[in-house]
C-alpha cells in the first residue's frame, strides 16, 4: 500500500503562474493539486471546500493577501501547512510570512522543480523550508543586519545588484527582463525595492551612485 499523494492548493494572480507550477507538480505521483485560486479570498473558499494538505500562496494576490491568507489559516486551519512563493526577497517579507504562520518561503527567480517539491514534502512533514537566498535574509533580518548597514549596497541583494547595474547602464524594464531571463514584473519589484533601499529615485541618481561604486566597470 502506497501512501496517499500531498494535496495542494496553489494561489497566484496569475494563471501561467499557477499553470507552471502544477505542471512541476503533476509530474510527480506524490503530488495531488486539487485547487487553484486566483485571489486570497477564493483560495480560504477553495481550502475550505477541498481541505489540501499544502497551500502554496503567493503574497500579491487581490481581495486577500498571501500573509493575509496564512494568518487566516493559522487561526481556522492550523493543519494546512503554508509555503510561501513569490517575486519578494526582502527581509520584512519574510520575517513577516513568518509570523503569519508560513513554513517555508521561495523565491519565484530561484524556485525550480526539484526545489519546489523539496520544499512541499518539507513542509507537509511539519519542517521549515527557505531557499538559500530567503534563509540568509532571514537570519540577517534576525540579528538585526539588514536595515542597519552602513553601506547601502550591502542591503541590497544579488538580483537588486544586477538590476542597479543595468538600470544605471540605460537598459529599459524590458530589455532587463530579457537579460536576466525574468518577467518585466519581477524586474519593477526588484527595481523599487532597490530604489526604496538606497534612497535613490532617479535614473540619473542610480547612475551616479552605479559609476561611484564602480558597478558599471564590466558593462559596455
Amino acid at each position: 500500500m502506497t501512501d496517499s499523494p500531498i494535496r495542494i492548493l496553489i494561489a497566484d494572480d496569475h494563471a501561467l503562474v499557477r499553470e507552471g507550477i502544477r505542471r512541476v507538480l503533476d509530474e510527480d505521483p506524490g503530488f495531488d493539486v486539487v485547487a487553484e485560486a486566483s485571489d486570497g479570498r477564493k483560495a480560504l473558499e477553495s481550502i475550505e471546500e477541498m481541505n489540501p494538505d499544502v497551500a502554496i500562496l503567493d503574497i500579491s494576490m487581490p481581495e486577500l493577501s498571501g500573509l493575509e491568507v496564512a494568518r487566516r489559516l493559522r487561526e481556522e486551519r492550523p493543519a494546512v501547512k503554508i509555503l510561501i512563493l513569490s517575486m519578494h526577497d526582502e527581509s520584512e517579507y519574510v520575517m513577516r510570512a513568518v509570523h503569519a504562520g508560513a513554513a517555508g518561503y521561495l523565491l519565484k527567480d530561484d524556485a525550480g522543480p526539484a526545489l519546489l517539491r523539496q520544499a512541499v514534502r518539507a513542509v507537509h512533514e511539519g519542517d521549515s523550508y527557505f531557499s538559500p537566498a530567503v534563509a540568509a535574509r532571514l537570519t540577517d533580518a534576525l540579528r538585526g543586519g539588514s536595515s542597519g548597514s552602513a553601506d547601502p549596497l550591502e542591503r541590497l541583494t544579488g538580483r537588486e545588484l544586477e538590476v542597479l547595474r543595468l538600470v544605471a547602464a540605460g537598459h529599459s524594464n524590458k530589455q532587463i527582463a530579457a537579460e536576466l531571463g525574468i518577467s518585466r514584473r519581477t524586474v519593477e519589484s526588484h527595481r523599487e525595492s532597490m530604489m526604496r533601499k538606497i534612497e535613490i529615485r532617479t535614473v540619473a541618481g542610480l547612475t551616479r551612485f552605479a559609476l561611484e561604486n564602480g558597478l558599471l566597470d564590466d558593462i559596455d
